[in-house]
This record gives structure tokens, C-alpha cells and sequence, in this order.
């Protein structure tokens, strides 16, 4: 019998993805991910990480960051010469298990030792925090920058404190052009703290992310908009009618540039999606957040736009303000040699 191929299965209104028979997508996709990328990375299963084929000779400190699946290309689209060296993935919003970063930290440390890049986590945190004492065992030094740049998340009540979110591709940016001028360990590890330290991002969301056990959005919102959601489908404190577009950037921007510390008037902003968000609704993001930044008396020193820390499908965008200290500016400039970093970043003259 011939005709076309069944339709995926649904439930409601929303289709199951496109994962391969069992509960776990990461390592065939991690697998698939190495294969179209076998240039710049290889792929190592027992325990799963993955190590960037090619480092700037100079560069004497790993970098290593991971965490949970589902934010693709963080992490691993960005490993490779002028960012990250070795990732460690953990199943879709879980943490990795500490022996993957731990392999993946042997195999990044350089002379002067390894840097984790920990996004603000209580599991991510503790992972590599178990990671790190057994490097240390073993004679390796270990940095650690932590990255909370969550505004949504900031003043609450909790033990962790702000979450880690789109700033991650900063600072993992700016510190791996650092790495490669051959910086050492204590230098490194206070500069992606300072970085981390001048972030402050923002996210939005009108439709959560579809639930592969369901094939249903996670959680309900009726028309209405997350504001202040979380990278793993964390649910905002509140949800608010939605505004017109212009609205709504020009409230996160006064809310980011009110939470951002002290510093210069020169920023990055990175607008980045969710999942399910266009490049056509990004793009027109860019314009007005570009516009709104020059209207409350800063200047962009940086652009990026694009898909860069997804909550898998979900539907909305995160917008993240970096106060730039003129000694990173020639950093974030710098090209990088990845599967997903522009190989030139947009930088204002």
C-alpha cells in the first residue's frame, strides 16, 4: 500500500517532537550535533562531553560550561578557538552529572588550569562544584564564574538568588578572547565575574514550551504574556496583559538599565529568542530596543540578534544589557571559530 506518510501523532493542537524512541533526545542529538560539526568538535559518550578540536596556541586556562539541554546552541555551539573549550550537556533542563564535567574539565585544563562557567542553578552548582574538589584532588587548579543575570529573579527570597540566562554567551565570549591572549586563572576568573556582575536580562513569554510528554505547552497563559519567565519554563511571578510590542520593550528596558549596576554608558544588548520566535519578530526587537537604548542615554556597543538560549519551543524573547568597560570592548570584538557565535560581532564606531 503507498500514499503519503502518517501524520505525527498530536494531542490538542500541538504536535509531539521529533525525538527518537525513549525519554531521552540529548545524546542522539549531541551525536548528530558532533557529526555536522566534526571540524571544530569531538564528541566523547562515557560519560557524555564534548572538547573543541582546535585552541589559540597561547591560551594556558580551560574553559568548560554546560548544563541543561533544550537552550541549543548553549553550550556547545559555542565551543571552539576564541570561546569554549569543552562542554558538558545533562539531559533537557537537568544538570549534567558530575563526571561529565568532570571529564570534560580534563580534558580542557590548560597549564594554569580550568574555568567553569556555571549558570546559577542549585544543580549546576553543586555538579560542578563536586567536579572542581576532585580536580583539585587530582592537582588542577579550578576557577569558577557564576553567571546571574536574571532581573525577574532579583530581591526574591531563595536560597540560589538570581538565575543564569542569556548572559552566559557574553561572558563566555569576552573570557575566551581572554583566554586566548594567554591570561591566567585568578585574572580570568575576576574578569567573567565582572562581566556576569555588569548583566542584567530580561525575558518574556506567550506561549511556554511544548511538553514532550504531552505534546501540550507546558503551562497556560490564555492571551495572556509571562513576564519575567525563566530559560527552563519557570513560570513568572506574574502575568500580564499583553501590551503593544513598543510597550513592552520600552518596560524592559527601563527595568534592565534600572537594574544594572553602575558603569559606563556603553552596553552590549543581546536580544535573543526563545525557541519559537522569528527572526523577523527579533530583527524588529533589535530596532526598538537599539532605539530605546540611545533614548535613555546609552550607546550600543555591541549587537547580537538570533537564537542563542532557547527554552526549546517556547514562544517569546529575552532581551540582556551588558555595561561594557572599555578593556572588554576589543573581547567581544574579537572573531570566534563555533558552530553558532557570529564569526564577526557588530560593534558601533
Amino acid at each position: 500500500m503507498t500514499g503519503p506518510p502518517p501524520r505525527a501523532r498530536m494531542i490538542g493542537s500541538m504536535p509531539f517532537p521529533f525525538h527518537p524512541a525513549g525519554d531521552d533526545p540529548v545524546p542522539a542529538a549531541v551525536r548528530g550535533f558532533s557529526r555536522a560539526h566534526a571540524d571544530l568538535v569531538e564528541l566523547h559518550e562515557d560519560p557524555i562531553h564534548v572538547v573543541a578540536r582546535h585552541r589559540a596556541p597561547g591560551r594556558r586556562v580551560g574553559l568548560v560550561s554546560g548544563g541543561g539541554s533544550g537552550h541549543e546552541p548553549l553550550h556547545a555551539g559555542f565551543l571552539g578557538r576564541g570561546m569554549l573549550d569543552a562542554v558538558a550537556p545533562g539531559p533537557v533542563f537537568t544538570s549534567p552529572h558530575n563526571k561529565a564535567v568532570l571529564h570534560a574539565s580534563r580534558a580542557a585544563a590548560g597549564p594554569a588550569g580550568v574555568i567553569h562557567v556555571v549558570k546559577n542553578y542549585t544543580g549546576d552548582r553543586i555538579n560542578f562544584g563536586i567536579a572542581a574538589e576532585r580536580l583539585r584532588m587530582e592537582g588542577v587548579d579550578v576557577g569558577r564564574v557564576l553567571v546571574d543575570d536574571d532581573l525577574a529573579t532579583d530581591g526574591l527570597d531563595t536560597a540560589t538568588g538570581r538565575r543564569g540566562t542569556g548572559a552566559t554567551v557574553v561572558v563566555e565570549k569576552i573570557l575566551g578572547a581572554a583566554a586566548d591572549t594567554g591570561a591566567g586563572l585568578d585574572e580570568l576568573t575576576a574578569l567573567g565575574t565582572d562581566v556576569a556582575a555588569a548583566s542584567r536580562s530580561l525575558a518574556v513569554a506567550s506561549r511556554a514550551q511544548t511538553s514532550a510528554r504531552t505534546g501540550e505547552p507546558a503551562f497556560a497563559l490564555d492571551g495572556e504574556l509571562d513576564y519575567g519567565v525563566g530559560i527552563h519554563g519557570e513560570r513568572a511571578r506574574a502575568s500580564i496583559p499583553r501590551p503593544p510590542t513598543e510597550e513592552l520593550v520600552a518596560r524592559m528596558l527601563d527595568e534592565l538599565v534600572a537594574g544594572l549596576p553602575d558603569g559606563p554608558d556603553d552596553c552590549v544588548l543581546v536580544v535573543n529568542g526563545m525557541g519559537a520566535t522569528t527572526l523577523l519578530e527579533l530583527y524588529v526587537l533589535a530596532e526598538l530596543a537599539s532605539a530605546g537604548l540611545t533614548e535613555r542615554g546609552l550607546t550600543r556597543a555591541g549587537l547580537l540578534v538570533g537564537t542563542f538560549v532557547p527554552a526549546l519551543d517556547m514562544a517569546g524573547f529575552s532581551l540582556t544589557l551588558t555595561r561594557m568597560q572599555p578593556s572588554w570592548k576589543d573581547h567581544w570584538a574579537a572573531p570566534a571559530e563555533t558552530a553558532a557565535f557570529p564569526r564577526r560581532t557588530e560593534e558601533t564606531r
